[in-house]
This record gives structure tokens, sequence and C-alpha cells, in this order.
């Protein structure tokens, strides 16, 4: 089904520009992305800056009950805070000082930036640093946007990591080291980790990491792997203090994750036998997974709206490893570095948009009625009902889908909507 090694295309990436649109949006805001983010950095606190809507939001997203503590909250500006009858940095520090009387073992707390306490200029960066020099240095405190006026979906991610960028301490030893940027579960961590240690691949850092106060050292010995596609800001901080990327498509499918870990093992000097030795059975598992579920999808349709900046990754994947058509490709975001292994593995007959307008595409859908489209919540039950079927974006950034051992979840998690419908049809629901 699939070659032991993709041939990246030498044709330059510009030779792939998407069509751009400008228009009308349909994404969540970066705030979102402090759902995975909370998960994955265990002793971070992450204090959104915002209103009653930024909190319901994320409550919402999170899906947590109301007796659950996560580490997550909203300090909320209310009417006196934005008609600034109020002392925003004084409401601050009370917020963050309730915080850590309840939560004393923090070691870091993020101060989230939201669509209004942008609207107010309220200085978060200063704040951030007059709170660290306050609790002398016992807890560190970072500032990054989230507001939906600069930012969609899993650009906070992208703010937060190229916040805490600034900070990593620098590297000056003579032998080369991988970082792996981007969050990734917990357990697909340590099947990464086990992979690359049996390469002979060892010391491997991860950015984030389960501590806030874990950071790797970075340096000019430093080589990039990138998980995650939608680090732009990130990768440019880390390469200011000498990092290089290393390129290749992201670890999503057989191919992918194939690709992908032979990337790193080409620069670290892993002999071809030895890659082969490591990486085949777990590939060759990935494919009988995706073999399951390539009969249901291969020879479907679909289309991607754009919302979580996966789109490309996930429309090669769809498109090489299970056999489906896409109609239209869309991204909020087109970073031409990140995406230089990416882009010459689609098909060269798909439409492929950076941006939105959002009416256009919406009818560019129902004239092309594709069998699935990927899209966000708030565009999905509207389609549900004119009769087409839906995979909301979200429940990709929710669910382990990188390397090998997720191939066949990724797929089957195209598969459900198609069986749903089929359910629907005979009338049987299960």
């Amino acid at each position: 089904m699939t070659a032991d090694v993709i041939a990246v295309s030498t044709q330059p990436v510009e030779r792939f520009q998407p069509v751009q649109e400008r228009g009308q949006r349909a994404v969540f805001c970066g705030l979102t992305s402090i759902i995975w983010l909370h998960r994955k950095i265990q002793d971070a606190f992450f204090l959104v800056v915002g209103s009653r809507t930024c909190a319901h939001l994320i409550q919402s997203a999170a899906g947590v009950m109301i007796f659950a503590e996560p580490r997550f909250g909203t300090a909320v500006l209310g009417d006196r805070d934005l008609a600034g009858m109020a002392d925003c940095h004084d409401e601050l520090d009370r917020v963050v000082a309730q915080v850590l009387e309840r939560r004393p073992e923090l070691k870091s707390i993020f101060l989230v930036g939201s669509c209004p306490s942008e609207v107010i200029k309220l200085d978060l960066d200063n704040a951030a640093g007059r709170l660290s020099r306050e609790y002398d240095g016992q807890v560190r405190f970072v500032a990054y946007s989230g507001s939906g006026i600069e930012t969609t979906f899993t650009q906070g991610e992208d703010n937060c990591l190229a916040s805490l960028a600034a900070d990593l301490p620098s590297d000056t030893r003579e032998e080369s080291r991988l970082l792996v940027v981007g969050t990734v579960p917990d357990i697909v961590e340590d099947q990464f980790r086990r992979l690359f240690s049996q390469m002979g691949i060892e010391g491997v850092d991860f950015f984030p990491g389960s501590q806030s106060t874990d950071l790797p050292s970075i340096g000019k010995n430093t080589r990039l792997l990138l998980a995650q596609p939608f680090l732009g800001e990130t990768l440019r901080a880390l390469e200011s203090h000498g990092a290089t990327l290393l390129p290749a498509p992201f670890p999503l499918g057989a191919e992918g994750s194939n690709a992908w870990f032979r990337s790193a093992a080409d620069a670290f000097g892993v002999t071809a036998q030895v890659q082969d030795s490591v990486l085949t059975p777990p590939r060759l598992r990935a494919e009988a997974a995706l073999g399951k579920y390539r009969d249901e999808l291969a020879g479907k349709s679909f289309t991607m709206l754009p919302d979580s900046q996966l789109e490309i990754p996930l429309a090669r994947f769809l498109a090489r490893e299970c056999g489906m058509t896409p109609r239209e490709v869309g991204t909020p975001f087109f970073d031409a570095r990140v995406m230089e292994a990416e882009v010459p593995l689609l098909p060269s007959e798909v439409d492929w948009v950076e941006g939105q307008d959002l009416d256009p595409a919406l009818d560019r859908v129902r004239a092309a009625r594709p069998d699935l489209t990927v899209c966000g919540l708030g565009i999905a039950n509207p389609l549900e009902a004119e009769g087409l079927r839906t995979k909301w974006s979200i429940e990709l950034l929710f669910t382990p889908i990188q390397g090998f051992e997720q191939a066949g979840d990724l797929a089957e998690l195209f598969a459900r909507p198609l069986r749903r419908e089929q359910a629907l049809e005979v009338g049987s629901w299960s």
C-alpha cells in the first residue's frame, strides 16, 4: 500500500501556492488550545483574562463538570474593568493570589490574553514580568495571546510555545540533539521515545514537556522535528536560537510517520539497515490497521474547511493512504516552510484555499456534495441538517492521532460519520 520511503519532491513549494480568500471566518479562537495544553503541562495553570463568554467557551470545549478542578480558569473582566473604573492590575493580582492559595503546588501561570483584554489594552507581558518579580521566581509567569482578534483555534498553542521559547537555556554542547516540537499525548510521546531509542537516538527532548520548569536547552546543534503543523511562530523563535528544522511530512498515518522518523534518523546518521529493522514492523502494523477502513473510505470524496491547520497533512493521509478523493482543502493559514514536505504529496488536481470567505465556501460544499466535510462545530450541524455528513475538526486535536500505532484510529475517525449515515439509511442504530 505504501513505499518504505516517501520521495520528497525537489520542486520549490512556491509552485503549489493556494488560492487566497479573505472574508467572514468561522473558527474557534486560540483560547481553545488551552484544553490540550493544560492536559500536557501538569504543573501549570492557564488564567484567561477575559469575559464570561471566554469562560463558557473553554468550559464547553473541555466538557468540564462543575465539580472538577481543572488547571485553567478565567479572571472575568466586568463592566467596571472594561469602563476603566477599576485597576485591572490590582484585580489580576487578587485573582492570581487566589489561584496560588488554592493551588500552591503550581510552578507556572500562563496569563492568556483575550478579545476583551486586547480591546482595553491590558499589558499582560508587563504584568507577567512584575508578578514573576513579586513571587521571587517561585512561580513563572508567561503571557501570550489567545484572542480571537489575533488568533484562530490552534494558534493559541503556537503563541504559548513561542513565548516559552524566549526562556529556553542555551545549549553549547557540540553533539547534535533532537527536539520534537508540538503538544502530543503522553502515550504518543512514549511511543516516539521508544522508536528513537531503538534507532540509537538518545536524549530526545519534547517541547512542551509534562513539566513547565523542565525546559530543553537549545543551540546551533539542536535539530527540530515538528509534531504539529501549526507552529510557525514557535519554529521561528527556536531558529533564532540557532536550531535547524528537519523537513518531513507530519507523523500521520503509516506513510507520514515512516518518513517523519526517517528524516530524524538520516540527520543523526542512522544506517538504512537499522532504520528498516526498527521502523518496518510498526509500519506494517499501521498498514494492516488502515486496511480495515480502506474499503469503507476508498472512492469517497471529502472537503476540508479551514479550521485547525491540520488540513493539508490530513488531506495527504486520506488521499494517499485511504484512497479518498479531495474536492477542496482549505486551511486558515499556509506556512510554506512548515509545509515544505507535505504540499508536494497532495494530489496535483486538488483545489486548496488559504483563509476563508464563509458563504462562498459553503456554496462550493453544497455544489460538490462531498461524502464527508471536515469542519468546525459551528458549521457541522447546519450541514448535517442539509443531508451532508461531517467530521468535527476539533476532535482531531483532542484525540491521539500521531504515529504508527494511532494510524488505524485516525482512519476510523473519518469512517464513523459514513457508518452513521449507513445506519440511518437502513433504520438501525448501533
